[in-house]
């Protein structure tokens, strides 16, 4: 067989071939905790600040984007569990309510869904490593080409790279956040604000506006779901990798940002993407704060890996169902979509060439929260789960609907331009699908 013919085989030929490799609840639970523990929350603060200052609404923030990821993760469970396929929304929105949402999923996904935040991470890590690199774009460069490279071998490679990667990142941050609750801080006036200002912000319209970012931070949550066909026994694994994962890292959140408030100023953290090496530079001087940043840009590895690995699963499952994307139903001797890989990374690299952090994660967090609400509503389609069951269903899918609806509605209103961009490429995909055709 030539060299060609393994790395790229046909789907309709994957079936003949064993492929007993799959993963346990840690490497699945260590997934979504790579994809959620990304750049938001190293850089979020700055902005959310210029909108709220009180510490209570800062952290009622973040339980809020907590609670909703955990409602999130525990309807992901039942859809994942019911239809045990690879693909996630995709094949809960084709199969639940129409092809035509399904495919506008993938469509999102392959666009902005999975490379964006993948660009995003490029971008920190370039901000994080300009010390020791200068001002170069070769780190998120070469994590952007090297890193998905790693994931087209075979999945029990994958899960290793994941798994040494994920617990760098976790050890990384629980040891700031224990840096930051055993020093005392060394400015005159922290940001940390506990008086009774929280109930007049969280009622303005920049509270809303400062969820995106916090959902944006919580993307992923529902990582383990898209591979369904990957994990072993997924009645048991997915739901639990899910929900401890999700609660694991709702605590840090909480925990890391009253880190920052409390060993930075007001004046200090406003406005600015690096507020985490301005919290720990107030600890251990300006050398100190370089490699913080260092270990910063090393650990956002994960988090594109994670992105990388799982991202191309759903461009997969699209591709066999539809003729425009069939070349990308291909995959190599261990069922590995490396054809998906390279177009996603391909996307990932024109959006970290040419677009500004800031407008991306408004962009990408808009359109992924407005297809999550759709995903979210199709879990009340199955009327009877062949899995795990959403606890008092449907009272988490309504809560979570209705509190999507009204901050949409607030980016709309506030973000016209991005929430715009988002309807657009919508509006692409749908195009796209009414000239795509079904395979037979």
């Amino acid at each position: 067989m030539k060299f060609a013919d393994a790395f790229f085989m046909p789907l309709a030929s994957k079936s003949s071939i064993p492929n007993p490799q799959k993963i346990g609840w840690k490497t699945a639970a260590g997934l979504v905790i790579a994809n959620i523990i990304g750049t938001g929350v190293f850089t979020s603060l700055g902005f959310q600040l210029m909108e709220i200052q009180n510490t209570w609404s800062i952290l009622l923030l973040w339980a809020i984007g907590g609670g909703m990821a955990l409602m999130g993760a525990l309807i992901y469970a039942e859809l994942g569990t019911h239809f045990k396929k690879t693909g996630g929304d995709y094949i809960f929105l084709s199969q639940t309510i129409h092809p035509a949402v399904g495919y506008l999923y993938a469509w999102v996904s392959l666009t902005v869904g999975f490379s964006a935040p993948i660009a995003i991470a490029a971008m920190a890590m370039n901000n994080y490593l300009r010390p020791l690199f200068g001002d170069t774009l070769l780190p998120g460069l070469s994590a952007l080409v090297l890193v998905p490279l790693a994931h087209s071998i075979s999945l029990s490679k994958s899960a290793i790279f994941q798994n040494s990667l994920t617990i760098f990142k976790v050890l990384f941050l629980l040891s700031l956040i224990a840096i930051g609750f055993w020093f005392i801080p060394n400015i005159s006036s922290n940001a940390l604000n506990f008086n009774s200002s929280w109930q007049s912000e969280i009622l303005q319209p920049g509270f809303a506006v400062s969820l995106i970012y916090v959902f944006f931070a919580y993307t992923g949550w529902n990582s383990a779901a898209y591979i369904i066909e990957e994990v072993k026994e997924p009645q048991k694994t997915l739901p639990k990798a899910l929900i401890l994962a999700t609660l694991f890292v709702t605590i840090i959140y909480l925990l890391f940002h009253f880190v920052l408030l409390k060993h930075a100023s007001l004046e200090q953290l406003m406005g600015k993407i690096e507020v985490t090496e301005i919290a720990f530079g107030n600890i251990f001087g300006e050398k100190g704060a370089l490699w913080v940043g260092l270990f910063i840009g090393i650990q956002l590895l994960a988090t594109i890996s994670g992105y990388a690995w799982i991202g191309p699963r759903i461009t997969f499952a699209m591709a066999q169902d539809f003729k425009l994307w069939r070349p990308l139903s291909k995959t190599n001797l261990q069922g590995i979509p490396v054809r998906a890989i390279l177009l996603n990374t391909l996307i990932s690299l024109i959006l970290f060439l040419s677009g500004s952090f800031e407008q991306i994660m408004l962009y990408a967090g808009f359109v992924l929260q407005l297809m999550g609400t759709i995903t979210i509503y199709s879990s009340l389609k199955i009327r009877k789960p062949e899995g795990f069951t959403t606890p008092w269903k449907p009272i988490p899918q309504v809560l979570y609907i209705l509190s999507s609806v009204v901050i949409s509605g607030y980016i709309i209103y506030e973000r016209p331009w991005e929430s715009l961009a988002g309807l657009g490429l919508l509006g692409i995909g749908f195009l796209l699908y009414l000239a795509d055709k079904k395979t037979a």
